[in-house]
């Protein structure tokens, strides 16, 4: 017998993770996003990722339709942000700065926050449960030197920056 969603949330709620904000636009142009914490590498050649989309998402319809995305992992700047787009709002991008990404379908890139971003074109989505998984192959991306932001047991931290080594 499988494990209340109750259980299975305090499992995965139990260790860190990172926060990202995935964007894409929709078939009006317009920009989508969500934040989510299921983000996995899943192979280097070719270069693919994986996130996980629940089924109710308002970002569904526009990563359907456009095909493509941009992962936005969050720096330490970016908590607030990640609690707007964890909602349902219409508005979420009035506050937040970003451009298009060209490998990605015109997605936002969200620079001011990012930590790193990757923009993905869409090469395989699985139903899984409640959710739909997308696999995209990074078609670019970038990185900016900034403490990441992580969540853990409903709580934001942050990861004190790493000093690259031979410094």
């Amino acid at each position: 017998m499988p494990i209340s969603p109750e259980q299975f949330r305090e499992i995965f709620g139990s260790f860190p993770t990172v926060v990202a904000i995935i964007t894409a636009v929709d078939d009006q142009g317009e920009p989508r996003g969500f934040t989510c914490n299921a983000v996995c590498s899943v192979s280097v050649a070719p270069p693919l990722l994986l996130i996980s989309v629940d089924k109710r998402s308002q970002t569904l319809p526009a990563l359907e339709s456009s095909q493509a995305f941009v992962v936005n992992f969050l720096s330490a700047s970016g908590q607030e942000a990640s609690q707007v787009f964890a909602g349902k709002g219409q508005d979420k991008f009035t506050h937040v700065r970003w451009r298009p990404s060209e490998a990605a379908g015109g997605a936002p890139i969200l620079s001011d926050m990012a930590l790193a971003y990757a923009e993905c074109r869409v090469v395989q989505t699985v139903e899984a449960g409640d959710h739909w998984l997308f696999i995209g192959q990074v078609e670019g991306g970038g990185t900016q030197p900034h403490e990441p932001l992580l969540y853990c047991q409903g709580e934001y931290s942050v990861w004190p920056q790493l000093v690259p080594s031979g410094s």
